[in-house]
């Protein structure tokens, strides 16, 4: 698949630019710059402490290794989110914001995130025995999704029989399938162009508008 190569802060088309005030956020910042340059594999420890001008003692202040480093992807997604509050037109109604934030994630997935990063991460939040980064719900993704959807709510865009938390759940898991089942298929298709084609019809179920059969 061809990614897109112009160049932003993190020289890479729709990453973060923004968590890069604390050592910390160097760090992660620096890391995923040079997995998508060089690949996971060819990016050592040194490699990320040398583009962060951090130092080692620093490194393993937070992370334990390289592989600890996957789980922050939920990071850059967040950050993600956070940037695009900003830049969502706020005469959309609830239905439009999900679809907008679906497709603009999943553009930055296509065009900044290797399918081999991705997997990793799905598969070290399978493995998980403890904290699964993923299913925070204080990441800033289901803040920001709990709110358009509860406001989606009172504004009788949605459908008020089933609860926010069933909504959320579920499209929570949308997304997530998605993700999976690209990379099952080894990214052999555009995720974005995939997304934009079924991800209106499964939101459709959770509109007011939307009729039941029982």
């Amino acid at each position: 698949m061809m990614k897109n190569e112009e160049n932003t802060s993190w020289g890479i088309v729709g990453m973060p630019r923004k968590n890069t005030k604390n050592t910390k956020g160097k760090i992660i910042a620096a890391a995923w710059k040079l997995f998508y340059e060089q690949s996971y594999e060819e990016t050592t420890v040194e490699d990320i402490v040398f583009e962060s001008k951090t130092s080692k003692g620093s490194f393993y202040h937070y992370f334990d290794g390289k592989d600890a480093l996957l789980g922050t992807l939920a990071n850059v997604f967040d950050e993600k989110y956070e940037e695009l509050q900003t830049t969502m037109d706020p005469q959309m109604d609830a239905i439009q914001k999900l679809i907008y934030l679906n497709h603009e994630l999943f553009a930055m997935i296509d065009n900044s995130i290797s399918i081999d990063l991705l997997a990793r991460l799905l598969s070290t939040q399978l493995l998980a025995k403890g904290e699964k980064h993923l299913l925070d719900r204080n990441r800033t993704y289901f803040k920001l999704l709990r709110k358009i959807i509860s406001d989606g709510q009172k504004s009788g865009q949605l459908r008020s029989d089933i609860t926010v938390n069933e909504i959320l759940k579920a499209y929570a898991m949308w997304e997530r399938a998605l993700m999976y089942d690209w990379c099952l298929s080894g990214g052999g298709y555009s995720l974005t162009a995939y997304t934009d084609s079924v991800t209106p019809m499964f939101l459709n179920n959770y509109s007011s508008s939307f009729v039941t059969y029982k």
